[in-house]
């Protein structure tokens, strides 16, 4: 029997020497009905390993996760140069899950990338962070793999484990905002990811919030990630100690006076440890973080929203003064019934479990051409039996 590694590689090393991806054109399929059936599908997928992708603008990590989103095994690799060539990326995640396959029953890939995928979950429109335009990168890769491949938003994956796995269990209306370099979002309604008519619903980071107020890397002012986020919080530290604020001593002692090596994740153990101006710095986040979950409120009425990303690992730090913001901008407050916030419980792997687990629901073409190459092997072994058998006979 063929291993995995020998149906993809040939494959693979064909694709690149024909220069084409018609192959993966010819395999993929068009995703569009997926998202109907995930509510359903997700019971009975075949409880097989897939692996899932977490691609970001510095390292693409994988993992092979099981039925229960348990991580088997996880590698990652360095993105070389922020890829100016999308191939670099490509190139990476292929001999990722060929070395997982080398010690797994890799049955589907799933991938969860930082930018607007499209309602078809082939192609990547825009990538903040590598050089991804109109990229076909479901196509490109199910030409190189022998196995089904799922693109997704990593927001919309992460949120998908979430509520399979982590904070949004047994939720019916979840809605989650990943907190990092900037902020990212997804919807779920009855088990079914929201994705909008274009693909690219969730982008609540740039909701504006203040007209006419901090410029945004989008082209617009005032969106809600230059006011809650971790660039927000990095960039009031800096400011105020530039401005050789008393409030900032503490943490210009910290980085000796190199004001440029202030962190997010600094800033955080800072007021862990007590420091004033860190604990307001991320009050301030968490209000404003509480301002558009309100907002959000408004206009979708979730049950829950789940906080992750990076700052949310401040904690009660953040989302206590999130809670208390909330409840004073909640369109209704005291008439109605309040979304639970709950703090992300997968943390970084998030992504990459959402999307293998997404990724099972596709599992099922790779196990039926399994099934189909068993079956004719079984027959050929018959059939040359038989051969033998009657040319011994005849003699």
């Amino acid at each position: 029997m063929s291993t995995y590694r020998d149906l993809a590689l040939p494959r693979a090393l064909g694709s690149v020497r024909a220069g084409s991806t018609s192959m993966g054109s010819a395999r993929a399929t068009v995703l569009r009905t997926v998202g109907t059936r995930e509510r359903r599908s997700h019971l009975t997928a075949p409880r097989v390993p897939t692996v899932g992708i977490d691609i970001g603008g510095t390292k693409v990590m994988a993992g092979v996760v099981d039925a229960d989103g348990n991580i088997l095994e996880k590698v990652r690799a360095e993105t070389p140069d922020k890829s100016k060539s999308p191939k670099v990326v490509e190139d990476t995640i292929l001999e990722l899950v060929l070395d997982l396959s080398d010690r797994h029953d890799v049955h589907a890939v799933g991938i969860g990338a930082a930018g607007w995928v499209d309602a078809d979950r082939n192609r990547i429109l825009f990538a903040p962070h590598l050089s991804w335009r109109n990229e076909p990168l479901r196509d490109r890769l199910a030409g190189r793999l022998a196995v089904p491949v799922l693109v997704d938003n990593d927001a919309n994956a992460a949120a998908w484990a979430e509520w399979r796995f982590g904070a949004g269990r047994g939720e019916d209306h979840l809605v989650m905002i990943t907190l990092g370099t900037g902020i990212g979002g997804a919807i779920l309604e009855d088990g079914q990811v929201k994705r909008g008519k274009f693909g690219v619903a969730g982008e609540f980071g740039h909701m504006q919030v203040v007209p006419g107020g901090h410029r945004c890397p989008c082209g617009n002012r005032g969106c809600w990630e230059q006011y809650s986020s971790g660039n927000a919080l990095v960039r009031e530290a800096r400011e105020l100690a530039a401005a050789d604020s008393p409030v900032a001593y503490g943490i210009i002692e910290h980085v000796k006076g190199s004001i440029g090596d202030i962190t997010g994740p600094m800033i955080t153990e800072l007021a862990r440890e007590g420091d004033a101006m860190c604990i307001e710095l991320l009050q301030d986040i968490g209000q404003w973080l509480g301002v558009g979950i309100a907002n959000l409120a408004a206009a979708l009425d979730p049950s829950c929203f789940v906080i992750g990303g990076g700052v949310s690992a401040a904690d009660d730090l953040l989302i206590g003064p999130a809670r208390d913001a909330f409840r004073r901008h909640l369109t209704g407050r005291g008439y109605r019934p309040e979304a639970r916030i709950a703090r992300a419980q997968l943390g970084p792997e998030a992504g990459m479990v959402g999307a293998a687990d997404l990724a099972r629901l596709v599992a099922r073409r790779f196990r039926r051409a399994k099934r189909r190459r068993v079956e004719r092997y079984e027959r050929y072994e018959r059939y040359t039996e038989s051969r033998r058998s009657t040319g011994q006979e005849s003699m």
